[in-house]
């Protein structure tokens, strides 16, 4: 019996590790602790991917709980684009957790793994050749969204010792953008932060800091709204999802404190790095590749 207890202690140890990893880069990179938590968990540690999956979105918003609150008292995260926004994402949510609880019962496992791949292999290659690209990215002309839902603000940028004033549009474009986060989110167990980052830098104009913070508090909304619905089908496990949901809020807090001190360049090589990393050790497990 002592054996099997330390074996369990050790477990949710390596869990709450994950957890601290996991919530550290996803908060410095706006893609949320799941991205790196669910790889960590499902192929390291052989943990059932919906077990692993259910646990990401439980500590997705402990990630969001531990760094948004830092990033609005500084003003980065913009609450006024992160709600309207999150429209999209709570619906698209909705539908990926409906279409997760459908692929979990035929156990088609495998095609998760490979769809998580894929996804960050696009985002990687998307986020890479803006960081390439030598012209500097034209500003966004002001439409009807840049008034109507305030797609504006400034933030002082502890790096440059400036204040950094930015103007967004093309709301109408990015809550389509958005929509499909909430989906892959709902479907992947993940905060789905990578294309909220995208979306808001590519599409809406806004600065990299801008886009990181204010995803870190729209993945809470869209991953409470999917953890409902695994809840409903019995693909959260509880031991799992508290050492990993404390990790990623530890982790969380230390990567809100980091971010302001560290420029957008690094930050844009630092969220290339991992998603490609994790992009290839998920398609591997797809295919039946240990």
């Amino acid at each position: 019996m002592r054996v099997v207890g330390a074996i369990i202690i050790i477990l949710l140890l390596e869990i709450f590790a994950a957890g601290i990893v996991g919530g550290l880069f996803g908060s410095l990179t706006g893609l949320g602790g799941g991205a790196v938590v669910v790889p960590i968990l499902s192929i390291y540690m052989g943990i059932p991917l919906y077990y692993a999956t259910g646990a990401s979105l439980i500590s997705t918003i402990a990630t969001s709980a531990g760094s948004a609150r830092s990033y609005i008292k500084t003003g980065m995260a913009n609450m006024r684009i992160g709600i309207s926004l999150s429209i999209g994402t709570v619906l698209g949510a909705i539908t990926g957790s409906l279409i997760a609880a459908y692929v979990y019962s035929q156990q088609l496992e495998s095609v998760i793994f490979i769809l998580f791949g894929v996804v960050l292999f696009i985002s990687s290659y998307l986020e890479l050749e803006r960081l390439l690209r030598k012209k500097k990215a034209k500003r966004i002309r002001p439409d009807w969204s840049t008034r109507l839902l305030g797609l504006n603000g400034s933030y002082y940028d502890d790096v440059t010792g400036k204040r950094v004033s930015y103007r967004g549009a093309r709301w109408h474009f990015a809550i389509i953008v958005m929509y499909l986060a909430g989906l892959l989110s709902g479907l992947l167990g993940i905060g789905a932060g990578v294309l909220k980052v995208l979306g808001m830098d590519l599409i809406i104009g806004l600065p990299i800091k801008v886009t990181t913070t204010t995803s870190n508090f729209m993945i809470g909304v869209t991953a409470a709204t999917s953890s409902g619905i695994y809840w409903e089908h019995g693909l959260i496990q509880p031991l799992i999802v508290a050492p990993a949901a404390v990790g990623v809020l530890i982790g969380a807090l230390i990567g809100s404190r980091l971010l302001p001190r560290i420029s957008g360049k690094e930050i844009k090589i630092l969220f290339i790095a991992i998603v490609v990393i994790l992009g290839v050790q998920m398609v591997l497990r797809g295919v039946g590749i240990a």
